[in-house]
């Protein structure tokens, strides 16, 4: 159970947030995310509180102002990389020139760029995490929230996928947040805070 979180990030910013397991990380980004609301207090995005939504807007808001980065990639295995990159804007209606434009910019800027047309099952690991990041920051969001995005990595393999996170939030301008355990991974993020018996403290 989390209790009296406050939090407040500006464009460009970074956080890392750690704490054992049970501490609350996922339920905090799933708050954040839209996905869980909470009981008490209010969380806004650009001035905009994303609960006060109904069911339909919310679900639009988080499509185009959220970018999500998961542990396990979540990717299609029936759909090619370039296909997994353009899901969220297939969401809401066709994929335009523009925005088929930048799945590929993006493919070739996490070094997939001749593979955009292979399978999950036929990438590795990291490769797999590298179009989810891609995916992620398709439509521009401006917070990016990543759990444990390098939890079933190696540790060569953690530090490039999280070197490309940060250096593709960096270029959008975006607000970065990621739940981790790994401290390799935490120092090459930002600033770190750690969730404690439901607090979240320096």
């Amino acid at each position: 159970m989390l209790d009296g979180i406050s939090l407040q990030l500006s464009g460009g910013e970074r956080l890392t947030i750690m704490g054992p397991s049970g501490s609350g990380k996922s339920t905090l980004l799933s708050m954040l995310g839209t996905l869980e609301e909470p009981t008490a207090g209010t969380i806004r995005l650009d001035g905009i509180d994303p609960y006060g939504l109904n069911g339909n807007a919310r679900a639009a808001f988080r499509n185009h102002e959220i970018g999500f980065v998961f542990q396990d990639h979540h990717l299609l295995n029936g759909c090619s990389a370039i296909d997994n990159v353009v899901l969220p804007a297939l969401a809401v209606g066709r994929v335009s020139d523009a925005v088929a434009s930048r799945a590929h910019y993006l493919l070739e800027r996490i070094g997939l760029g001749k593979r955009c047309h292979h399978l999950p099952s036929e990438l590795s690991g990291g490769e797999r995490q590298r179009v989810a990041i891609a995916r992620a920051l398709l439509l521009s969001p401006r917070l990016i929230l990543a759990d444990e995005p390098t939890g079933q990595l190696d540790a060569q393999a953690a530090v490039r996928v999280t070197e490309l996170l940060v250096e593709l939030v960096s270029e959008l301008g975006g607000m970065l947040v990621v739940a981790t355990h790994a401290e390799a991974v935490a120092l090459r993020i930002g600033t770190i805070r750690t969730l404690v018996d439901g607090r979240l403290v320096p």
